[in-house]
């Protein structure tokens, strides 16, 4: 009778004592702070690889867009870009008139705007007419504003440009004044224009015409 007692008792501490095991067990299970099992060195491995490609594929969008973007803008800049209505080829002088008198200008512009930079002269083409003249990989767009050169145009040379436009397209720099290139040089031969708008004014479209 006392064996069985004790055997009873055996057991109630022992189910009791695997109860508590098993409480413990979930417990930890449960617990955030509990140790978390590390990665191997190939794990860790592959998470970098995938993490630098990741970062690759990132750049490599983000040039896309980039070239994408710069594409657009150049399509955009060449549909905005006004198609020449008439183009050539021809020998430009250079002059200033304000009105001075100084190297024996005929005085104010005969278009009715003030001497200025970007203002040409053209012996025949409607003034205010808009043109754009090319040299040496140097640009200017300005606008007739003036008639010119006289006689030298029955000799080829259609366009009188203002002294800082000649200056600029000969060699990129600016004029002594306002009334000398400053380079000894009198004429840009090969100037190439081209008409964007013509003019309102008085004048004729298409070809130059000598003056007179």
């Amino acid at each position: 009778m006392q064996k069985r007692a004790t055997n009873v008792v055996l057991t109630a501490v022992t189910g009791t004592t695997l109860a508590g095991i098993l409480v413990a067990g979930v417990a930890m299970a449960g617990d955030d702070s509990a140790p978390k099992q590390q990665k191997t060195p190939t794990e860790l491995s592959m998470v970098a690889q995938q993490e630098q490609a990741d970062q690759k594929a990132a750049a490599k969008k983000a040039e896309q867009a980039k070239a994408a973007e710069a594409k657009k803008k150049a399509a955009a800049k060449k549909k905005a870009a006004p198609k020449a209505l008439y183009t050539g080829k021809t020998t430009a002088s250079y002059f200033w008139d304000d009105g001075s008198g100084i190297n024996g200008d005929t005085g104010a512009p005969a278009g009715g705007k003030p001497m200025q930079k970007g203002l040409f002269a053209s012996p025949s083409w409607p003034l205010h007419t808009k043109v754009k003249v090319s040299y040496n990989g140097r640009s200017v767009t300005g606008f007739v504003g003036d008639r010119g050169p006289g006689i030298p145009s029955h000799n080829g040379i259609m366009l009188d440009l203002d002294t800082y436009t000649f200056r600029y397209l000969l060699d990129g720099k600016k004029p002594a004044s306002k009334y000398n290139s400053g380079t000894g040089e009198g004429h840009i031969k090969g100037l190439k224009y081209e008409v964007i708008e013509w003019g309102d004014g008085p004048g004729k479209k298409g070809a130059p015409q000598p003056f007179g």
